[in-house]
């Protein structure tokens, strides 16, 4: 059974910072984790993935602030937020695209979901 599970969100002052992270468990092979958001009234929108090599992409909003990083060893994945701003409220969701071990096939999983508010 896979399992990604989310830790990290919270309520933040305007220019402060937080720490999501996702760890994912199950007989699993990875290829790619990441995070997206949904803020109330909008889409789910990308924020940000990494590959298991370590290449990254990272939305144009929160390409100077936030950083993805991730220990394959432990099958999680890291989101620094930094100067957060209002608009950055939402519901992070964490993503792996990965495969069950002796199955090919690659399916994407999702975590249950954190919530981020950024207000003074």
């Amino acid at each position: 059974q896979v399992q990604l599970v989310e830790s990290g969100g919270g309520l933040v002052q305007p220019g402060g910072s937080l720490i999501l992270s996702c760890a994912a468990s199950g007989n699993i092979v990875i290829a790619t984790m990441g995070w997206y958001r949904q803020a109330p009234g909008k889409q789910r929108e990308l924020v940000a993935t990494i590959t298991s090599g370590g290449s990254t992409v990272l939305s144009n909003s929160v390409r100077e602030r936030f950083t993805i990083s991730r220990d394959n060893a432990k099958n999680t994945v890291y989101l620094q937020m930094n100067s957060l701003k209002p608009e950055d409220t939402a519901v992070y969701y964490c993503n792996a695209r990965l495969r069950v071990l002796l199955t090919t096939t690659l399916r994407d999983y999702w975590g249950q979901g954190t919530q981020v508010t950024v207000s003074s």
